[in-house]
């Protein structure tokens, strides 16, 4: 897909919400349910499992493949769960037949299109032109797809197992089951899929399980919300901010990329340590100096030693990089040049090192984004009737932090929480 990363589109208050909206969604609503299973955190596991088939996918490409193969996924991916915003409810075999009938789709696309144009035009003319052709041309069936639609099997199966115990009496499940399978081996041409669908998979399918156990953690977890989010959703609603504003910023396609994948994995190592909240943290700087070399030592020996032992050092030298474990922090901008990781600031990486050849990974920007997801789930929460003082300290403590700063990372952060009464 085509477009002029300098175009300036404007990201705004409705787009933050819209894409938060996934947190309501129910999945599996018509069954029996051990926990809350929503849109959100279905997306974030998606989204994990597209990067890691994505990169054995793109072992031996050239430079340029292997950047348009990661944009057309994450791509495909947003345009994908924007989609799903709008249409809800109509459980998958139902969207699927209307998929089939050419006229049909078309009605249904046409008229979620609609309902999107308000809020996603502000991006700009091109972006919007590429998210309607995505969804009003013939379907393709390239690489791409093929790694999402995988990806999208392999986490809703994942789901489908949570809730198969407690349902063993539900005439559909033997069929659900079976499409889920059916639809994974279709996908068994790529690199891992075999691996996914073992049922003793190795340290790839493994990892790829893991990632999938942070639904089970929940944010804010001795604070009442409506709706609560898990680790895992909000990871993914980092790496969508994160997305949305390298887009608006005009950062090159690697940067646009890095820092994607680096709010999609930026508290992976919260699967180890679970959430624990800023404030303790920041309590003395060696409270947060050991939390953090407790983080790294279990990442190590239960991540990406694995992975490193197991055949797959470019995954885990790729997460290395993502988590800025070379440099002490996932939030601080850095670029490579000749193997080596350089440091700089936010403003100093767009300027000077915003090329694909440096790698840009802008841990700032990733930052604010982290801040912008906090601050979206405290105010809903508050604006659905929910009021605690840790949810009023912390929507006080983000607008002060930023409101003396005009622009962070390339974003004018104080001037959008205005936009929030």
């Amino acid at each position: 897909m085509s477009r002029n990363l300098r175009e300036t589109p404007a990201i705004r208050k409705s787009l933050l919400q819209l894409l938060f909206t996934g947190a309501y969604m129910k999945r599996w609503n018509d069954k029996l349910r051990p926990m809350n299973l929503v849109e959100m955190d279905k997306q974030a596991h998606k989204m994990m499992t597209a990067w890691l088939l994505f990169m054995l996918a793109s072992r031996g490409m050239g430079e340029q493949e292997r950047l348009t193969l990661g944009r057309e996924i994450v791509e495909g991916g947003l345009y994908d769960y924007l989609f799903r915003l709008v249409i809800t409810d109509i459980k998958p075999p139902v969207f699927y037949r209307i998929k089939e009938n050419p006229e049909h789709f078309k009605l249904l696309s046409d008229w979620v299109l609609e309902q999107l144009k308000p809020r996603l035009l502000p991006l700009g003319e091109a972006f919007w032109n590429d998210f309607a052709a995505y969804w009003t041309e013939p379907e393709t069936t390239g690489l791409a797809r093929s790694i999402l639609s995988a990806a999208h099997l392999y986490a809703s199966y994942s789901e489908f197992l949570l809730i198969k115990s407690v349902n063993s009496e539900d005439e559909e499940l033997k069929d659900i089951e079976k499409s889920f399978k059916d639809g994974l081996a279709r996908h068994l041409h790529l690199p891992g899929v075999a691996d996914l669908l073992s049922p003793t998979p190795g340290e790839f399918g493994r990892f790829a399980q893991l990632c999938g156990r942070l639904r089970y953690q929940t944010r804010w977890s001795q604070t009442p919300r409506i709706p609560e989010t898990s680790v895992l959703g909000h990871m993914f609603i980092v790496a969508a901010y994160s997305w949305f504003f390298s887009l608006e910023i005009g950062f090159c396609q690697a940067g646009l990329q890095n820092n994607f994948f680096a709010g999609l994995f930026h508290d992976l190592p919260e699967l180890l340590t679970r959430d624990i909240i800023s404030p303790v943290k920041r309590s003395a700087r060696a409270i947060g100096d050991l939390i953090r070399e407790y983080e790294e030592r279990e990442l190590l020996s239960r991540v990406l030693t694995p992975l490193d032992q197991g055949g797959y050092q470019d995954i885990a030298d790729r997460l290395r990089y993502f988590l800025g474990l070379d440099v002490g922090s996932e939030f601080k901008a850095t670029c490579r040049e000749n193997g080596v990781t350089r440091v700089m600031h936010s403003e100093e990486l767009q300027a000077q090192a915003n090329e694909d050849r440096l790698d840009p990974r802008d841990g700032e920007l990733v930052k604010v984004c982290d801040s912008l997801a906090a601050f979206i789930e405290a105010y809903t929460a508050v604006r659905n009737g929910i009021t605690s003082d840790q949810l009023q300290e912390a929507i006080w403590r983000l607008r002060k932090q930023y409101q003396q700063q005009s622009l962070v990372a390339g974003i004018h952060v104080g001037a959008l929480l205005a936009d929030f009464d």
